[in-house]
């Protein structure tokens, strides 16, 4: 366990409706313990298990447990998620996958975090135990330091771990996050929604260990690297469309100017125009390079309407208070 400062003594969670939302699909090896340790941590929370098509007894083990047990039939974490920011009604949210990895200790302090700080989401930063060298597989690890550079680059944001499934978050978070993902790439959206906004986040290090023997993870390092990369360049065009665009029309005009340039230069020479083809090419691609320019601007003030829409729509909202005992 990682060394956390204690919860407030002045901190009462039972003022706050607590909801923790574990999304599972064949995760009945290890849901009993994530449901009971939940429970020891936040006896007064209501912990929801959607299980998303598992062919094992993992329903039967949330039961159990004394978990509430509900499904989502379509396919995907993303799926799952959405269904349930939009299902569930409370102050305070934990989303946590069902595979016992992460460190559920830890969730006092970073519920603390958020309330005393006033934030919206605190994300557990995935740091494994020196003497575990197979809970963060290094093709996992080496992928998420790899598409975590690429937002920061693509955002200008400071992150930590941006895929980690361990998060905590306010009711105006919850509320106000469109969620349009439909499987592993809803973290990035997540991460991407709260840079767009300057929604208040924290990360805080948490300790992430191994899964039992029989219990496999359901993330496909490659296929959903790849999807989790996509969904990040998608939301950099929707997010900063001006950007995006004005790269490409910087790439096109540089095109058109080497294979124009020396044309022009024998033009200025000769006074002749050889080489038609090229020259027209030459064109054509300075042409595409303003018109990408233009759908920038344009697409670039359709983005702030959005913005200013998601924006309200998140201010609708108010923050749990600090609660005194």
């Amino acid at each position: 366990m990682l060394d956390h400062p204690s919860l407030s003594s002045t901190m009462n969670l039972t003022h706050y409706r607590l909801a923790v939302l574990v999304p599972c699909r064949n995760e009945g090896l290890t849901i009993t313990q994530v449901v009971q340790r939940f429970q020891e941590q936040l006896p007064h929370a209501d912990i929801y298990v959607y299980d998303n098509r598992s062919t094992d007894d993992t329903a039967d083990q949330a039961k159990a447990a004394g978990a509430i047990v509900r499904y989502e039939p379509l396919p995907g974490k993303g799926n799952v998620v959405r269904r349930m920011f939009a299902d569930i009604d409370a102050d305070i949210y934990i989303l946590v996958d069902g595979d016992n990895t992460y460190e559920v200790d830890a969730i006092p302090h970073l519920i603390d975090k958020l309330v005393n700080e006033n934030l919206d989401m605190v994300v557990g930063a995935r740091r494994s135990a020196a003497e575990d060298k197979q809970a963060y597989r290094l093709g996992h690890r080496s992928g998420n330091l790899f598409l975590t550079g690429v937002v920061k680059f693509l955002f200008g944001a400071q992150l930590k771990d941006m895929l980690s499934g361990y998060r905590v978050f306010s009711r105006r978070f919850v509320k106000s996050f469109p969620a349009l993902s439909s499987g592993f790439e809803i973290e990035t959206e997540l991460t991407v929604h709260t840079l767009e906004l300057k929604i208040p986040f924290t990360e805080e290090y948490t300790l992430y260990g191994s899964r039992p023997p029989g219990s496999e993870s359901k993330l496909k390092t490659f296929t959903d690297g790849w999807r989790v990369l996509g969904t990040a360049v998608l939301l950099f065009k929707e997010v900063r469309p001006f950007l995006f665009f004005g790269i490409i029309s910087v790439i096109l005009a540089l095109v058109s100017m080497l294979l124009g340039l020396p044309i022009f230069m024998t033009y200025l020479t000769t006074g002749l125009v050889p080489r038609f083809p090229t020259a027209i090419l030459a064109a054509s691609i300075m042409l595409l390079a303003f018109l990408s320019f233009t759908c920038g601007l344009i697409l670039d003030s359709v983005a702030r309407g959005r913005r200013e829409v998601k924006r309200m729509a998140y201010l609708s909202y108010i923050l749990p208070q600090k609660q005194n005992s």
